[in-house]
């Protein structure tokens, strides 16, 4: 199977620190989220992840290398700018991306073996895409809340659901086709409801907590936990 790794973005609220350096390669645990995310994506049976790549590529490809130190081969797809996350992985999709596959943000870690148990839920489901959602509250259009029904995505952008959705997706091929059909920036959430309303059947599929570095300060929590005891 494959991923799409999103790893183009700018991190804006962790300047100054994402001047110098691009957040996947930034320390959870005292190693690079974007190392971990290649080794869990491996673990889960993927075999080749497209890495889209803008802000600092240079160093977010040289982390990844060829893949190989992670058990799958990478490849990297160059996003001129900030154009949403559609573009993103409708490039990785022009560059050979085989739907169905995974897409996931380069600056998040879940659970051990969330990533699998994800991918296997959606192939039982039989569904044209899937959002993995977390129990935590909607915030903005980056978070939206997600209503489910039998397992199914009834609505996105919910914002009294108690479930919200995490950077974590599955797509075939009733999803890509409608990538980036609204105007820029093009977002995945956009290619979902398009799909829907389509009749395409997406499935909701909770995982654990998920942890990323959103502010400096993060930074600190996540590799220095005692320091603020």
């Amino acid at each position: 199977m494959d991923a799409v790794v999103m790893a183009a973005g700018e991190g804006r609220r962790l300047r100054p620190l994402t001047e110098r350096w691009p957040k996947p390669v930034l320390p959870i645990d005292g190693r690079p989220v974007l190392a971990t995310l290649l080794w869990e994506l491996a673990a889960a049976g993927v075999s080749r992840v497209f890495l889209v790549t803008g802000h600092l590529a240079e160093q977010v490809e040289r982390l990844a290398g060829d893949g190989s130190a992670f058990g799958l081969e990478a490849r990297n797809v160059r996003q001129p700018g900030v154009l949403g996350s559609a573009d993103a992985v409708q490039r990785a999709a022009r560059a050979g991306a085989a739907p169905p596959f995974l897409v996931s943000a380069a600056d998040t870690l879940y659970g051990r073996g969330d990533i699998g148990r994800f991918a296997d839920a959606y192939r039982a489901a039989g569904a044209a895409g899937a959002i993995a959602v977390r129990r935590e509250p909607p915030v903005g259009p980056g978070r939206p809340g997600i209503r489910i029904r039998n397992d199914m995505v009834e609505l996105i952008g919910d914002d009294t659901s108690p479930l919200s959705s995490a950077p974590l997706w599955a797509l075939d091929e009733p999803v890509v086709s409608r990538l980036c059909l609204d105007r820029e920036p093009y977002e995945l959430e956009n290619a979902f409801r398009a799909a829907m309303r389509a009749g395409a059947r997406i499935a909701g599929i909770e995982i654990g907590k998920t942890r990323d570095l959103t502010y400096p300060l993060d930074l600190v929590k996540e590799n220095f936990p005692y320091l603020l005891a």
